[in-house]
């Protein structure tokens, strides 16, 4: 699987070698629901190859195809399937990005991939990681306030001591003696030496240095979602003594999530200590809009907020999850035409705001409706 935080962060699918196929579908978690997952895929391929052979020749589109054909029928694959899934391909790239949220099926094949479904996802502000922290070993969680799932760390993140250490590892110094007489009958006894507990407790330390540095290079900063420790307590303190995320939430869950009981026991303590701050931080974001907007620097006029947007001086756009306003925006005048979704080129002027404010460096938040400062499904808070 690839990353979606990783790759979206790294530009990867702004830009492609047409042509782009991007293809969304939900899927199902479990049996027997996840039976027709496969079938549907199948079929949503056969959609991308009609729109290829439109205009290209089946010479070109057979290798496009083909990872796309290998994947529908890897059974694996279709046995672990999560809520959605999002599949881009290209000449030079092919990226598989399970999703916890469900998306609507759709096929496109354009000069660009299709990211905007993503938006919405990335952009929620219920997402978070766990990092589960053994002295020999890690796991890695991502969640929302909904749903809670394992996930590979990222390539070059050391999931045991001996893969971060290697060879430094420090090994128990031992002699062998005989007490007791020799000969016949008495066997010899193993004694360590050389102060062991320290040299325990210096290979702790490098480990949890090496994770800490790996986890906020390849997930944390990234995706910039908050990171809780999952660990006994006797491991909070040193890890959060030697680590440098600033997206390290200080409360923890004190216990290691393999002896808990479930996955769904270790998210009901996760949102426990999530959900003060995400309601902290809504709250936040809705006193902020209100005292730009009584400033004149804030607006939930669409056309306005539009125009604002086009010219780089959103700063902050919160926008209604589930909420869709259908039209088009000029993207030099910023000017708003409202039109139906069942035209093909008309695309949610909401999710493309909010695509034109992250590229303008603005921050994009994803608010359920109760918790929108808003009734117009938008709210800006502008720079100047």
């Amino acid at each position: 699987m690839n990353s979606l935080d990783k790759d979206y962060a790294d530009g990867l699918l702004d830009n492609c070698d047409p042509p782009c196929l991007t293809l969304y579908q939900p899927t199902h978690r479990h049996y027997p629901e996840n039976q027709q997952d496969p079938i549907r895929f199948g079929n949503l391929v056969k959609a991308l190859e009609e729109s290829l052979l439109k205009k290209y020749q089946e010479s070109e589109i057979g290798p496009l195809l083909e990872p796309f054909l290998a994947l529908a029928v890897d059974h694996g694959f279709w046995n672990h399937t999560l809520d959605g899934l999002a599949v881009f391909g290209a000449k030079s790239m092919f990226r598989v990005c399970r999703l916890q949220r469900p998306v609507a099926e759709l096929t496109v094949v354009a000069d660009n991939f299709h990211i905007k479904p993503l938006m919405r996802i990335l952009q929620s502000a219920d997402r978070y990681h766990i990092l589960g922290l053994s002295r020999n070993e890690i796991k890695l969680f991502e969640g929302n306030r909904d749903v809670l799932d394992e996930i590979e760390p990222a390539q070059g993140i050391p999931r045991t001591m001996r893969e971060a250490l290697g060879e430094e590892v420090t090994e128990p110094h031992q002699t062998v003696a005989s007490y007791g007489g020799v000969g016949a009958g008495h066997s010899p006894m193993h004694h360590g030496h050389g102060g062991r507990e320290p040299e325990v407790d210096i290979d702790t330390e490098r480990f949890f240095r090496a994770i800490d540095r790996a986890v906020l290079d390849q997930h944390s900063r990234p995706s910039g979602l908050p990171l809780i420790l999952a660990a006994l307590p006797e491991h909070h303190h040193l890890f959060h003594e030697v680590s440098h995320n600033p997206f390290l939430m200080h409360e923890s869950i004190d216990i290691y999530p393999d002896d808990l009981s479930s996955v769904e026991e270790l998210r009901q303590r996760a949102w426990k200590l999530m959900e003060p701050h995400y309601l902290a931080r809504l709250s936040t974001l809705v006193e902020e809009f209100g005292n730009a907007n009584s400033k004149g620097l804030g607006d939930d006029d669409l056309v306005q907020v539009a125009k604002a947007t086009m010219g780089g001086r959103v700063a902050k756009l919160l926008i209604e999850a589930q909420r869709e306003i259908p039209g088009r925006i000029n993207p030099v005048t910023g000017d708003v035409e409202l039109d139906q979704l069942t035209d093909p080129e008309v695309n949610d002027i909401l999710d493309d705001l909010g695509r034109k404010a992250l590229k303008k460096g603005g921050q994009v938040i994803v608010v359920p409706s109760e918790r929108m400062p808003t009734k117009t499904g938008i709210a800006a808070i502008y720079r100047y």
